[in-house]
């Protein structure tokens, strides 16, 4: 089996839209949380969200390609074009080889909200627009970045709901270490807006913490009152080890073990067992001990039966405060499709600089979340190794163990 490194990574955050930006609100427990007035005039009972700088493509795309890219496209290809440049790949390489591409969408709803709002207002399905299928469709993250950079591996879209950006960087792993891609771009892509998540709102997902928004996310904390949506994307670049070697790549992490598993349960509501086989397979898959793990970025999202059964889970793994744990999303709010990438980024910049980010507002554990070591604050700490935990509706989860290169 091949190795599997990753020698690129691209960002564009409620954090930053740099590795540096990101990496310092990250070291200094910046939030990205702020209260949204139109969401409360359009009816939501939370209008918590997290902000993000919108990009301005004019000047890069022209506009028959703009056309086609939905919210969560425009995030993607900025990550892209970062990671690429970051693992000094060009467009000439790009032409010349056959790179593949995974990248983790679950919805593109304000694309699909807009095209059928013109249609009901003008009774004329010509004037929704040319670019409106393509914006649509689930598929259209890849179906741009593919265009856009002209890639000639595989090509597709991976649908797990908050797990699909891990599953992306899992499964294109698996590709390289079975010897069926050198290179795969890999990520995540979430579309930060009110079609987006007014079903979540609807059912009373959100906090409603609306006096202090940078407080609002409470991942683990006995006081927690539902998550924050957020969003963006992340890119990483996926090379086979010998592959990145011969072209002089610059090689950052390598990915040790991918765990994956479905809870054949309820909907909505998360179990204990399912992370707890997600968690054990990525180890075994590692072929490393549980004492070799420095560091977990878990998926708790600030709600209370996820945060108390992943709690559960990683005692039942880790056991009783043997490693720090924290979730970036008392930051960031939840990434949703992107937080599965996005964390794998965050976690290596922390590995990559000797800390690991505190798990902010985390001021009163409860009775799951006492038994794992949470910093509150961010602390000075080296380590090596981490896993990055992502669950999703439906009970699909997923589980990557990364390592310092």
């Amino acid at each position: 089996m091949k190795r599997v490194v990753i020698t690129g990574m691209g960002i564009w955050s409620c954090l930053g839209t740099s590795l540096e930006e990101v990496r310092d609100s990250l070291f200094s427990g910046k939030s990205g949380i702020i209260l949204d007035p139109a969401r409360k005039e359009a009816g939501f009972r939370s209008g918590l969200t997290s902000l993000l700088v919108t990009p301005d493509l004019k000047k890069e795309l022209p506009r028959p390609q703009r056309v086609y890219m939905p919210e969560p496209a425009q995030y993607a290809y900025c990550a892209t074009r970062d990671a690429l440049k970051a693992a000094n790949i060009d467009q000439d390489y790009l032409d010349a080889n056959e790179v593949g591409l995974l990248y983790g969408n679950d919805s593109t709803a304000d694309a699909v909200y807009k095209s059928v709002a013109k249609i009901i207002e003008k009774h004329d399905t010509m004037l929704c627009g040319s670019g409106a299928i393509f914006q649509s469709m689930n598929s259209t993250v890849t179906m741009n970045l593919g265009v856009i950079f002209h890639l000639k591996g595989i090509n597709l879209t991976v649908s797990g709901a908050c797990a699909s950006g891990s599953h992306a960087i899992g499964l294109g792993s698996l590709l390289i270490q079975n010897g069926l891609q050198e290179i795969v771009v890999c990520g995540g892509a979430q579309e930060v807006n009110m079609a987006a998540t007014g079903s979540f709102d609807g059912i009373s997902a959100f906090s409603t913490r609306e006096n202090d928004p940078t407080r609002a996310s409470r991942p683990f904390d006995r006081d927690r009152d539902g998550l924050v949506p957020g969003g963006g994307a992340a890119t990483v670049i996926l090379e086979s080890y010998e592959h990145a070697v011969k072209r002089g790549a610059p090689i950052i992490a390598e990915v040790l073990g991918y765990g994956f598993s479905s809870n054949g349960d309820h909907i909505s509501s998360p179990n204990v067992e399912g992370p707890a086989r997600s968690l054990e397979m990525a180890i075994r898959r590692a072929g490393i001990q549980k004492k070799e793990v420095g560091y977990v970025n878990a998926h708790a999202t600030s709600t209370h039966v996820g945060d108390a059964n992943e709690a559960k889970a990683l005692f039942r793994v880790f056991g009783e405060r043997s490693v720090p744990v924290t979730s970036t999303k008392s930051q960031t709010g939840h990434e949703m499709w992107m937080a599965g990438a996005s964390e794998v980024i965050y976690s290596i910049l922390m590995m990559k600089n000797d800390f690991i980010a505190g798990n902010i507002n985390f001021e009163n554990p409860d009775e799951d979340s006492c038994h794992l070591l949470i910093p509150g604050s961010t602390i000075q700490r080296h380590f090596d190794t981490f896993v990055s935990n992502s669950f999703g509706f439906g009970g699909t989860n997923s589980t990557l163990v990364i390592r310092n290169v």
